[in-house]
């Protein structure tokens, strides 16, 4: 008779945790907000974005004190970026440790170093329901877009890359184009990625026509630059005059936001790349640019999150600082802003024109490469709290997942 109560009792315990593991598991998934935006500055420094704000303050006519949209959310902190095997990250390892919660190695992709695949969060929202977006300023096969769908021992093999993005299942890709569109071989190209995606049940768009008529039948859709159909995407996008038919960022996450609606939960991620590739070159004007398009971007969201205040979550880092800016004395926005103007606003500087550029002008420039200082996090609505503070970037994961 003991031993049969005994029995029970430890069944009724058992079947208690059982429970209570389910409810705890399902509080866990309740936090999770219905609506999450994940931006990533590519390289954008808290340096970076002063160079903005300095830039801002003077065209509003201050010393300083201006600010833009996202610095002003209320919860703010720091990230650290190192990668598995090096001090100073790259865009493939941050990538994938904001993407899976994980470290890896530079210049792996969507796994550890040992070359096992990792989980992206995209899947884990995925798999709760979530409709997926993955929007870039830069090709939708570079680094850290493809970090949230992708697995790769190296972020160079483009095509294998864009090869994997019909079997993710998201609705909703953008970017400027594709890297090795004809894939490697010069002599016998693999068939257009356009051609390959669109075989596996993507529809590949090349104007804001085509993509609002994907919208309208449903379809699972990848939105390109008009100026990269049939051919590899440019290397360098960023500048004040853009080519013919350029959609900027922020019109790819609105036409997102038309894809995946706000009946089902999703989570979105836009990457600012330009930002990335104008600090390397240390173009001062255009990596402010690049950082009030990004902005523009942060401003759809922030709309969105206005309508829908209770379940939405923005979160705006980067995956590591660029360039190394810094000024020691005012800079002389005026005469900047000027050369810049006459140059045509975009590339046409050289590499020493640009340096005299930046030094008459009182902008200094540490290197051409990335840097290793943490990186800033910025929160607004649901669970935004979760992001103040000091963190690293392997913990971005599971505070939007709400644990």
């Amino acid at each position: 008779m003991k031993t049969r109560r005994s029995t029970a009792a430890i069944l009724c315990l058992s079947v208690i945790f059982m429970m209570l593991n389910i409810t705890c598991t399902q509080a866990r998934k309740d936090e999770t907000p219905k609506y999450i935006f994940l931006f990533i500055g590519d390289g954008m420094s808290y340096n970076n974005v002063a160079l903005a704000e300095s830039y801002l303050s003077y065209k509003n006519g201050k010393i300083g004190g201006e600010q833009l949209l996202f610095t002003q959310f209320p919860a703010h902190g720091s990230a650290t970026s190192h990668s598995a095997d090096k001090r100073v990250t790259d865009s493939s390892a941050s990538g994938t440790a904001i993407s899976t919660g994980s470290k890896t190695n530079n210049s792996m992709l969507g796994v550890d170093p040992e070359g096992n695949n990792l989980k992206s969060i995209s899947y884990d929202l995925k798999e709760r329901g979530y409709n997926v977006g993955i929007i870039s300023s830069v090709p939708i096969n570079h680094a850290t877009p493809s970090s949230f769908y992708a697995h790769s021992k190296s972020r160079y093999d483009y095509y294998t890359i864009t090869e994997q993005l019909p079997g993710s299942g998201f609705e909703y890709f953008a970017g400027s184009g594709m890297i090795n569109y004809f894939g490697d071989d010069e002599k016998n190209p693999s068939e257009s990625s356009a051609a390959m995606l669109e075989k596996n049940g993507i529809n590949v768009c090349f104007s804001i026509e085509e993509a609002e008529e994907a919208i309208e039948d449903g379809d699972r859709m990848l939105l390109c630059q008009p100026y990269n159909k049939e051919k590899e995407a440019a290397n360098y996008e960023a500048g004040g005059a853009a080519p013919e038919g350029h959609i900027l960022l922020s019109e790819m996450l609105e036409l997102g936001l038309e894809r995946l609606t706000d009946e089902e939960p999703f989570f979105i991620m836009c990457e600012g790349g330009e930002i990335d590739w104008s600090a390397h070159s240390q173009k001062t004007m255009p990596t402010i640019f690049s950082i009030f398009e990004f902005e523009k971007a942060i401003s759809v969201a922030y709309d969105f999150y206005r309508e829908h205040p209770k379940e939405t979550l923005i979160i705006v880092t980067a995956d590591h600082g660029t360039g190394g800016v810094s000024y020691t004395e005012d800079p002389d926005w005026e005469s900047m802003e000027k050369i810049w103007n006459e140059a045509g606003c975009r590339n046409e500087l050289d590499g020493k024109e640009n340096r005299k550029m930046n030094e008459e002008n009182n902008i200094d420039w540490a290197t051409t490469h990335h840097t290793g200082e943490p990186v800033p996090v910025y929160a607004v609505g649901k669970g935004a709290e979760k992001f103040v503070g000091r963190m690293d970037n392997t913990d971005i994961k599971g505070k939007i997942l709400g644990k």
